[in-house]
């Protein structure tokens, strides 16, 4: 069905909230702000950075941009290693990559970052790109980067699925006119998933979708 199959990082490939979550308590603290409770911190698990201090937070955009950078001197760090890879995802990228089909890594966090990540947890071989943001400069949508990374498959899109875990991978995907799978095992719910075109509970169920 898929030849191409982009997948999310955080809440798709790595359970990644202790380290987004200790990394935001860490600016907070920086910034004399009382700890907003797990429910608040884990909204910052997927969307871009700067958009979750302006509305979980009540930055200004400016001083959203300057938090971002606190937030980076303990994530560099530390804790991009907080993190784990989800059960059975080695198997599941093995599998679609064995079957010919080609891989690309698209997410809003800093490329740097997500390279890293990939190689500690030996994920880097399976993919044929990755596509994240500049760590420096103008932050990009997640349109921008599925975008980025379909360009960098040089490959025919027509047969390209984007693979998420929030609604910004469905919108992202849709913007450039392309069907998302949503996964349940991550930080989204299914309302937020709705426009996905199929939703898979397990790592087990998302391999036989894509298998098809």
């Amino acid at each position: 069905m898929y030849n191409n199959v982009l997948f999310d990082l955080d809440g798709t490939l790595t359970e990644s909230a202790p380290g987004i979550i200790n990394s935001v308590r860490y600016t907070l603290r920086r910034y004399g702000l009382n700890d907003p409770g797990d429910g608040v911190l884990k909204k910052f698990i997927g969307p871009p950075l700067i958009d979750s201090f302006v509305n979980f937070c009540g930055f200004s955009p400016e001083k959203a941009a300057e938090a971002v950078d606190v937030y980076r001197e303990y994530f560099a760090d530390r804790g991009l290693f907080e993190n784990a890879v989800y059960p059975g995802i080695p198997l599941c990228l093995k599998t679609l990559k064995q079957s010919g089909k080609r891989l690309a890594v698209a997410t809003s966090k800093p490329q740097v970052f997500c390279e890293r990540i990939l190689r500690h947890f030996d994920l880097y071989g399976y993919f044929d790109a990755v596509a994240g943001i500049p760590l420096d400069g103008e932050d990009m949508t997640k349109a921008e980067v599925v975008k980025t990374a379909l360009e960098l498959l040089d490959a025919d899109k027509s047969l390209s699925v984007m693979v998420g875990d929030r609604g910004y991978d469905v919108s992202g995907a849709e913007e450039n006119r392309k069907p998302c799978v949503g996964v349940l095992y991550g930080y989204g719910s299914p309302g937020e998933l709705s426009g996905a075109v199929k939703l898979c509970r397990t790592v087990e169920e998302l391999t036989e979708f894509l298998m098809k």
